[in-house]
């Protein structure tokens, strides 16, 4: 039972729809396809391993344009490789590394990285400090795959970007303070891969979970939310469709503590950091689903709103007015903001 909360109680919206069947169906994470009250969406799929998970690309081709199709898919997935190649933290060669290795306080910066950089300078301002970029020694010690760091942890807000010709920057930033881009890169990958499928009225970039949605009117995609407590049914189903007559734009981005977590030392740890403790969020939030104008911000504010708990991250997202969002708690309770409720399927 999905509820809606607006921080002084809650009631009934309706129920989402367990076992539904899209069209297209992913290995994980949001499922997505056409409604059957609009003009029905044949979509053409592209699929490849990237960003360390999957990456499916979905454009509205009939059959006069799947070769030209398949030929943007590629030529996008290509790209996101490249940008995905700039920004990891899992190769030693990459630019994120480079700069994670470098010990000086001023380093120049390439474009990608730089961009990236922003964007999660941007998403750590717009979730008040609770997504921080600025946490990898944080995250390693939870993987255990680094002793506990000391001293203050959170630099959120102690580096700056200096911005230089064709879109390079310079950073500066204590000595020794590393950035972990894995979540804020995937959005912002997103984001930037929609931009390039500008051409296809009716998109989805899921890169890795991170959704970066276009549709054109007189269609719609739907998006449903997984149930972490049991495999293939649904916490909801979310009906995104143009208005206006233009084109709509949307992202939908999921984080939660169920997917990436171990045990180290006996103890069960997850990935989300709470800069306030430098320890993995204690948080009554199981799952939080996010629908913002970007991949990007819906993926910062997911993660916030599972580090911030259920009645702060709520707040947290009315004050950040997102289209809607649906959280899961660990009293099994799914509660929506009031303005989730135009975005649900039947």
């Amino acid at each position: 039972m999905i509820t809606k909360r607006d921080l002084r109680g809650s009631r009934p919206l309706g129920r989402g729809r367990d076992n539904a069947q899209p069209t297209v169906s992913p290995l994980s994470g949001p499922v997505y396809g056409a409604t059957t009250s609009v003009e029905p969406i044949v979509p053409f799929s592209h699929a490849a391993f990237s960003m360390g998970g999957r990456l499916v690309l979905h454009l509205d081709a009939d059959d006069e344009r799947r070769d030209e199709a398949g030929a943007a898919t590629a030529f996008v997935a290509e790209r996101i490789g490249r940008w995905a190649a700039r920004i990891t933290r899992h190769s030693e060669t990459s630019d994120l590394s480079v700069l994670n290795s470098d010990l000086r306080d001023e380093v120049p910066l390439r474009p990608t990285l730089a961009a990236v950089l922003r964007a999660g300078r941007m998403i750590t301002e717009s979730t008040e400090g609770l997504a921080d970029i600025t946490l990898l020694d944080a995250r390693l010690a939870a993987e255990g795959l680094a002793d506990e760091p000391n001293g203050r942890l959170s630099h959120a807000f102690d580096w700056s970007l200096v911005s230089r010709r064709r879109g390079s920057a310079v950073v500066r930033r204590q000595p020794g303070l590393r950035f972990d881009l894995d979540g804020v890169g995937k959005g912002w990958i997103a984001d930037r891969a929609l931009r390039l499928l500008s051409e296809w009225p009716s998109a989805i970039v899921d890169a890795d979970g991170d959704l970066a949605i276009r549709c054109a009117p007189g269609k719609a995609w739907e998006v449903a939310v997984d149930d972490p407590r049991t495999p293939d049914t649904s916490l909801a189903v979310l009906r995104l469709t143009a208005t206006h007559g233009v084109p709509g734009q949307w992202g939908v981005a999921t984080s939660g503590t169920s997917i990436h977590h171990w045990t180290v030392n006996g103890g069960l740890r997850h990935h989300l950091i709470d800069p306030r403790t430098g320890r993995p969020a204690a948080t009554d939030v199981v799952q939080a689903t996010v629908i913002a104008g970007s991949a990007l911000r819906a993926e910062g504010l997911a993660k916030a709103a599972v580090i911030a708990g259920s009645y702060e991250g709520l707040a947290l997202l009315e004050r950040a007015r997102v289209r809607g969002a649906v959280i899961l708690t660990d009293k099994g309770e799914a509660v929506a903001l009031p303005q989730t409720l135009a975005l649900l399927g039947n």
